[in-house]
């Protein structure tokens, strides 16, 4: 992979794909004090950077080719730049795509691709999904249009920084690029090439980058976490993997909470509807990344494409991340003014029960209930601990890593 097939990426989809602005954001700069500007990628026709590759691939094909068909796997983003490539050279896209792919995403493939389109939905996770698009290249005479693991589709992702730097109007100190297959990290570093400081930013739940890299070769996690669905990938590609492998730029494990604070940032402080793969660089910050103060930092925002459905989720993953919503199983006496004595004997004046959910059992004397409580501040955790083990009530914290949060969150 060279500099100069990025370049010929470029070329073939100018006047198709426009590039995507750089915008400086004041609120990163001033937290973290560094230069950030964000690479705004959700603002694409596909909205994410996806198009690139796939219109890279897909613009390559012979006539013949072309005329087969041309099917993917996707978790939602590669599938929308399969079918906007698609339609827009008048080829038809088979697009498989897991169940846990959100409802929006699933109607925007659909949607880009119109005719020329098939959205079939199979399996749980993205490599399920991948095993169904293989099989039906291969019984069909389709062709396979990888979503990271291909030359032509690295190539094509590699024009992001190409644009970085011509409208930056120089090299910046450093890139924060989100990894889930690595098809944009390996672009990046394909460009870039030695010398410039390129950071991988991958979900804590699903750092399959460094897993590969602690392995020496590509190797499936044996646990994955989907919910950054556009980077939830169980096993890096080996074309990503020999070009990051031989780069080793430093990879970062963002936790989800973390991403999931940013994502509401970035819509609430700065007008950005993120999905949780796009918010991953530059909640990446957040962490010890060994940036000089007042660097000049790019972070790739590489997708837009969130269900408005799930920021109730994310609304409660950032608050338990932030140390604000906290789940007790208390023990009720069935007797009038329980509730309002438990109010007045734990709760602070800045805090608030979000969930309250009471289940009366055959024992008369007491009953059961989960109470949700979010804090005004964090720090008001310890006090309100303090005040439980001092009430008369019998009280059980559930803790983030009980099997029981899963049923919460």
């Amino acid at each position: 992979m060279s500099a100069a097939e990025v370049d010929a990426a470029a070329e073939r989809f100018a006047g198709v794909i426009p590039p995507s602005p750089l915008q400086r954001n004041e609120r990163l700069s001033a937290r973290h004090d560094l230069d950030v500007w964000l690479k705004r990628e959700d603002l694409n026709a596909v909205r994410s950077y996806k198009g690139r590759g796939a219109f890279n691939f897909l613009s390559g094909l012979s006539p013949e080719l072309r005329s087969r068909g041309v099917v993917c796997a996707s978790a939602g983003n590669h599938g929308q730049g399969v079918a906007f490539a698609g339609a827009a050279l008048g080829v038809r896209a088979r697009v498989y795509l897991p169940r846990t792919t959100p409802r929006q995403k699933r109607d925007r493939v659909a949607g880009l691709g119109g005719r020329h389109v098939e959205v079939v939905v199979e399996g749980d996770t993205y490599d399920d999904a991948a095993a169904a698009a293989r099989a039906f290249a291969a019984s069909s005479g389709s062709t396979l249009i990888p979503a990271f693991d291909d030359p032509r589709t690295i190539a094509g992702q590699g024009t992001v920084v190409k644009e970085v730097v011509a409208q930056l109007g120089r090299v910046p100190d450093a890139v924060v690029v989100p990894v889930g297959g690595g098809g944009l990290l390996a672009g990046t570093l394909a460009w870039l090439g030695p010398g410039v400081r390129v950071i991988g930013a991958e979900p804590a739940g699903a750092a399959s980058m460094a897993h590969a890299f602690a392995c020496g070769r590509p190797e499936p996690l044996e646990h994955l976490d989907p919910f950054v669905d556009g980077a939830a990938v169980r096993t890096v590609g080996q074309h990503t993997f020999e070009i990051a492998f031989a780069a080793r730029p430093m990879l970062v494990a963002v936790p989800e909470g973390q991403i999931c604070v940013e994502m509401l940032d970035l819509y609430q402080s700065d007008g950005v509807i993120s999905e949780p793969a796009g918010a991953l660089a530059s909640a990446a910050l957040a962490q010890d990344l060994g940036l000089p103060a007042g660097a000049t930092v790019v972070c790739i925002l590489s997708g837009g494409n969130n269900d408005v459905s799930r920021y109730a989720e994310i609304v409660e993953r950032a608050l338990i991340f932030e140390g604000r919503k906290h789940y007790f199983l208390v023990e009720f006496p069935q007797e009038p003014g329980a509730l309002r004595r438990f109010l007045d004997d734990v709760l602070g004046p800045d805090d608030d029960i979000t969930l309250f959910e009471y289940v009366k059992r055959n024992n008369r004397e007491t009953g059961p209930a989960l109470v949700g409580i979010e804090l005004g501040h964090p720090e008001n955790l310890e006090a309100i601990l303090k005040r439980m083990a001092q009430a008369p009530h019998r009280i059980e914290r559930v803790p983030p890593d009980s099997p029981l949060f899963t049923f919460l969150v």
